[in-house]
């Protein structure tokens, strides 16, 4: 299982318990140190209070269960209104809703493309671009979040 599973596996009851929803565990190395984040959302948006009490909940276990050998940084966040899509229980719940499908080359000479969310299945997403469906393979796709204009 990997790391993210397990620490999604053994979070989720906690973080629910606090009145929150996990959304995503990303296990990610930047600038040569290793973090351990958890994402969260809940009815009516996360605040530092929620990210604090989840974090404490859940740094004793992560303590006791020791899943990461090396060191690492553990942080509690929010989603964010522009949230990574990752799983098929993500793209279901925000159909129709504005993406950003980013790339890892370009395709008619652009890696970014912004639109309605239309369509997801297993992996492939599609989107209503400027009137036009189009559809990208999960093989050339480098991240597809939310959009918000502001």
């Amino acid at each position: 299982m990997k790391i993210t599973e397990l620490v999604a596996q053994f979070s989720r009851p906690v973080v629910e318990s606090c009145g929150c929803t996990l959304w995503d565990v990303e296990y990610v190395r930047e600038g040569g140190e290793w973090f351990l984040r958890l994402y969260i959302d809940k009815e009516g948006g996360v605040d530092i209070i929620d990210c604090e009490t989840i974090s404490r909940a859940v740094d004793p276990i992560l303590d006791e269960r020791d899943p990461i050998a090396e060191s690492y940084h553990f942080e509690v966040c929010s989603a964010g209104l522009e949230r990574t899509l990752r799983t098929p229980e993500h793209f279901a719940a925000f159909l129709d809703a504005d993406v950003l499908v980013k790339l890892y080359r370009p395709k008619d000479g652009t890696k970014e493309f912004a639109g309605v969310l239309k369509g997801y299945n297993d992996g492939d997403v599609s989107i209503d671009y400027h009137g036009t469906e189009l559809t990208f393979e999960k093989s050339e796709i480098a991240l597809v979040r939310l959009r918000i204009d502001f």
